[in-house]
């Protein structure tokens, strides 16, 4: 399995890679110096090849902020921010932003192990129970495609501008036709933290998706199942 480090100090990067490579089994280390290089390295791997990443903020070419939120266009795999800075409020808006864990610099060898099994643990008992990457692949239904791989949802032709959050919620809608999901399962998968009874974000997010859907297209596409939530209609 491959972590991608992207650190522009070479020193803590060699010493991240040396560290992993000697304490977690079957781990290989791919290094990047620069924002654009990781995200480079990330967009060109194979699916499944990159299990985790580890970020820097203070990157040249593209900020450490950037990056993650680039990142989270297009895949889910698990980033832990490895930072200098400490201040909470940075720290909270990075893991609203979606990163999974956050390590502050200086940091001890143990810690940082730890923290990697567990982002790995997690990972892989996520895709055993069929959860994994979702980086590659087409949805499609009706006149709707959605590209997994560039992010694009299009109706008949015609591209969707959507969120990330509304981008998730119609992949989790594609991906399971027939199946109707609770606001809570929804809020879940689209925002990747837990739900906390956000029925009014749910609801107008939905709303937002079915406006945009409706400016191109006179299909239907999610349905509302009263007392459970929402599903892709047929």
């Amino acid at each position: 399995m491959n972590i991608l480090i992207i650190e522009d100090n070479e020193e803590i990067n060699d010493l991240m890679k040396d560290a992993i490579v000697g304490a977690v089994k079957d781990a290989s280390c791919l290094q990047a110096y620069s924002g654009t290089e990781g995200l480079l390295l990330l967009r060109n791997a194979k699916e499944g090849e990159i299990a985790l990443v580890l970020l820097d903020l203070m990157l040249p070419g593209k900020s450490g902020e950037e990056v993650l939120k680039e990142i989270r266009g297009f895949t889910k795999i698990p980033v832990i921010v490895v930072s200098a800075k400490n201040a909470l409020d940075n720290k909270v808006d990075l893991l609203l932003s979606g990163a999974d864990d956050y390590l502050t610099k200086p940091f001890e060898i143990k810690e940082l192990l730890a923290r990697v099994q567990v982002q790995l643990r997690r990972w892989a008992e996520n895709a055993e129970s069929g959860g994994g990457e979702k980086l590659f692949g087409t949805l499609r239904h009706k006149g709707m495609v959605l590209d997994r791989a560039n992010h694009s949802v299009s109706v008949n032709g015609m591209p969707l501008c959507l969120t990330r959050q509304e981008f998730q919620i119609l992949e989790l809608l594609l991906a399971n036709p027939g199946k109707a999901f609770s606001k809570q399962e929804i809020y879940e998968y689209a925002w990747d933290e837990f739900y906390v009874g956000e029925d009014k974000t749910i609801n107008v997010h939905i709303s937002n998706i079915r406006s945009k859907i409706r400016a191109v297209s006179d299909e239907n596409y999610i349905e509302t199942v009263w007392g459970i939530g929402f599903k892709l209609a047929k």
